[in-house]
């Protein structure tokens, strides 16, 4: 039974296998390889996810939910109909179509799977990626960071040597990976990144320009409205390495503006978001002490690395033009079929060593005596960038006198007070009575491969040891949560595949429809009548005719060519 290797992003998800013939990517049922990562509920209640709800975000924007990632590790729950659903649940309904697709297109039941996460996911998020994946009927071999997945991807592929920079710049993060390999040894040196920087973030800074420029306050704008407003500017961010200028004709509030996109004014609004993107590349280079002439090439993964300034700001950094010689969408979901691959021991596939790292320090919370009014001092256990698996011990004693009870907290971050640091869990041991710093335990952190951690305590007079694995963290679910969850899952209905296709057609027709006026509007609706009456005939080599057809002119009225 093959294990697939999924790339769960903020925008776009992808999902892929290795075969004896090497890594095929699993297309979905409109036959693309690329399932962005939108939820919707449709006019019945049926589910949509992909294309199709992508298209309805602008007309059924209450009904429709997207850039859900970056809210995973947390308890925010977002409203889609009339219920609410938190990130995992919503990540699950994304997975179940991936797992779906990929049964569809083997042919066999999919069980088992390998899930990317950005490196910088904290212990939260990694917790909720595979409750995630169990939601969606899915035991989690893996989770494996996105850039070792790409690193991965291009060291098989090329069969070179060195040391790899990876920048991976997806929707809704941004990461940053310095690998070595050699002699079949994948080794991660340094991890860094910004969990709330990517491609959204520079669509939403050229949105919040055009309001401001304009004069005009977002809550004057209807939802239809903003979402079309923004979905504008996607399109202009994408297009603006290939057009000098653009004309655009925007619907804010009662009016409608003419509004020029450029290269310079995107640089004006894009610049913060790449000082922004700066700090943690060179942050890694410092922690991984290497020289920027010591990397040997600079490998772009991402769809939001195709910005011109993002590539010009990386060759000047680096004084050369970086490696984007596969696709930066899918790299990821290679590398995490690759990895599954190895998990299935494919006879394909030669075996490479993989080390990785711990993105963040962890430790616990120790007794300011100096400070008091600044709450308790950050002891760290494990270093960031320390190569996982690892066990560290690190002891502590008591802070009073006939103290019977030591609380362990568990935190992550790099600030010297844990108050500033991501709070995990805890652990409550129990000590005898005794003058204070008489009694000590030495605290174990164990972190494995899978970003997950277990801690152990050990009361050194009574040689008793307790353990706890860092599970309910924000946004976590217990068993009943849990069997919750999957009823309320089970019970929502996907579209049938064979209307897939259908279906995101007329969306994007009607979305199409509602940004346009006049003659435009009425060319549109002629054409989705047409398709209508087709789709009504039920004559199945018509309706093929007619969805080529109707693509192909939705493609010729969704171009700057269309007259």
């Amino acid at each position: 039974m093959a294990i697939v290797g999924i790339d769960l992003g903020t925008t776009n998800s992808a999902c892929g296998v290795m075969t004896e013939e090497g890594i095929k990517l699993i297309p979905n049922r409109l036959g693309e390889v690329l399932t962005p990562s939108v939820v919707g509920l449709d006019d019945t209640g049926e589910l949509v996810v992909g294309r199709t709800a992508k298209e309805r975000l602008i007309n059924h924007s209450n009904r429709t939910v997207a850039a859900f990632k970056r809210l995973m590790g947390t308890d925010h729950k977002v409203k889609l109909g009339r219920q609410l659903f938190s990130a995992t649940e919503l990540s699950a309904l994304v997975l179940r179509a991936l797992k779906e697709d990929a049964e569809a297109f083997l042919g066999e039941t999919v069980t088992e799977a390998v899930i990317s996460v950005p490196a910088y996911f904290n212990d939260n998020q990694r917790h909720a990626t595979k409750l995630a994946g169990e939601l969606a009927g899915l035991k989690v071999e893996r989770l494996i960071n996105e850039p070792t997945a790409a690193a991965i991807a291009y060291g098989l592929h090329d069969k070179r040597e060195g040391n790899f920079l990876i920048l991976d710049m997806g929707g809704g993060t941004f990461d940053v990976s310095i690998l070595e390999f050699f002699d079949g040894i994948m080794e991660v040196h340094a991890s860094a990144g910004d969990n709330f920087l990517g491609g959204e973030d520079f669509v939403e800074a050229m949105t919040e320009s055009v309001l401001k420029e304009s004069g005009i306050d977002r809550t004057a704008l209807s939802p239809r409205q903003q979402q079309n407003l923004y979905m504008q500017m996607e399109s202009a961010k994408r297009r603006i390495g290939q057009q000098a200028e653009q004309q655009l004709e925007l619907e804010l509030g009662k009016e409608r503006v003419h509004w020029q996109v450029n290269s310079a004014w995107f640089e004006k609004v894009a610049t913060p978001l790449l000082l922004r993107a700066k700090r943690p590349i060179e942050r890694a280079m410092r922690d991984a002490d290497m020289p920027p002439q010591s990397i040997d090439e600079v490998v772009l993964v991402g769809g939001s690395t195709r910005m011109g300034l993002f590539r010009s700001m990386v060759g000047r950094m680096f004084g050369r033009l970086p490696s984007c010689h596969l696709d930066p969408d899918t790299v990821v979901a290679m590398g995490a079929a690759i990895q599954a691959g190895l998990k299935s021991r494919n006879a394909a596939l030669d075996d490479i060593v993989l080390t990785d790292v711990c993105p963040y320090t962890l430790g616990t919370g120790i007794i300011n005596e100096d400070s008091p009014d600044q709450g308790e001092y950050f002891l760290p256990i494990i270093e960031r960038n320390t190569v996982v698996p690892v066990s560290v011990v690190r002891s502590v004693c008591t802070a009073s006198d006939n103290q019977t009870e030591l609380r362990i907290d568990v935190y992550q971050g790099e600030n010297r007070l844990v108050k500033k640091n991501v709070y995990l869990g805890e652990l409550s041991v129990t000590v005898p009575k005794g003058p204070r710093g008489k009694e000590s335990v030495d605290i174990r952190y164990s972190y494995d491969m899978n970003g997950l951690l277990e801690v152990d305590v050990t009361v050194v007079s009574t040689g008793k040891t307790y353990n706890k694995l860092i599970e309910f963290a924000p946004g976590a679910l217990n068993d009943k949560e849990k069997a919750a969850a999957l009823e309320k899952l089970a019970a929502l209905k996907f579209h049938p595949r064979e209307d897939e296709v259908n279906r995101a057609l007329i969306a994007r027709g009607e979305r199409l429809y509602e940004a346009s006026l006049g003659q435009q509007r009425e060319i549109i609706s002629r054409a989705l009548g047409e398709f209508d009456r087709v789709l009504n005939g039920q004559n199945p080599a018509e309706i093929k005719k007619a969805q080529t057809g109707l693509r192909e002119f939705l493609d010729r009225f969704d171009s700057e060519d269309w007259i």
